[in-house]
């Protein structure tokens, strides 16, 4: 229960950290911290969290990367489905805070609210076959860094910043092309606000991130050093 409750936490914050930066921040008349500053609030989320949860949890705050673990023999199949509940619950839960938040401006308009998407609602316009290599892609080296970063020939101590800056790197790249998600909990949540086409996307940002997870899983299994 303490590894659920803190993948509730985390994956809150990722949610808030992350999206409210785009949804509160990002377009700030005076102070916009545009699509940079967005992917520099995803990668703090993780980099915080981290340190905080990463000795309870792991601090997976993601369901393709509890499954992409899982795939490279790092985590349990019995956790699989109690940590995609605590991460889909916490991802919710971190965007009802947002729009309680970003409601209590006059004139609000809810708009994309951060969700994934393609084609039209590509932030730039890519249609589902380029949103669909993309979250295949970014998600496959998201994994190939978390599994890296934590195994136990690695530096120790640096796991966590460099996970974090990879997801911020991921950012860089794909925000233009999806709003990027590779994370089913994240776009999960934003979704459920938006509704309409954001919920009949979202099957894509499942699909897609637990594909590049699975692959990663597999492929780092037969790269990976040995633990002796």
């Amino acid at each position: 229960m303490k590894k659920l409750v803190a993948e509730f936490i985390g994956t809150l914050w990722l949610v808030l950290g992350g999206c409210g930066s785009a949804v509160l921040a990002a377009s700030y008349p005076e102070l916009g911290i545009g699509f940079v500053g967005v992917a520099i609030a995803f990668g703090l989320t993780v980099v915080s969290m981290a340190y905080a949860i990463g000795h309870i949890s792991g601090c997976h705050l993601n369901p393709a990367v509890s499954i992409g673990l899982w795939a490279g023999g790092r985590f349990d199949k019995k956790e699989l489905l109690p940590y995609i509940s605590a991460q889909v619950l916490g991802g919710i839960a971190g965007a009802g805070i947002l729009y309680l938040i970003a409601s209590g401006k006059s004139g609000f308009e809810l708009g994309g609210f951060a969700a994934n998407g393609y084609g039209e609602h590509s932030p730039d316009g890519y249609n589902m076959l380029a949103a669909l290599v993309t979250e295949v892609v970014m998600t496959f080296m998201f994994l190939i860094v978390i599994l890296g970063a934590t195994h136990p020939k690695a530096p120790n101590g640096f796991a966590g910043l460099a996970i974090g800056l990879a997801l911020t790197l991921i950012h860089l790249i794909s925000i233009p092309v999806t709003n990027t998600s590779v994370n089913p909990a994240r776009s999960t949540s934003q979704a459920l606000f938006v509704g309409d086409w954001a919920m009949g996307q979202l099957w894509l940002f499942w699909v897609a991130p637990i594909v590049g997870a699975i692959l990663a899983g597999i492929v780092y299994k037969m790269i990976s050093p040995n633990n002796e």
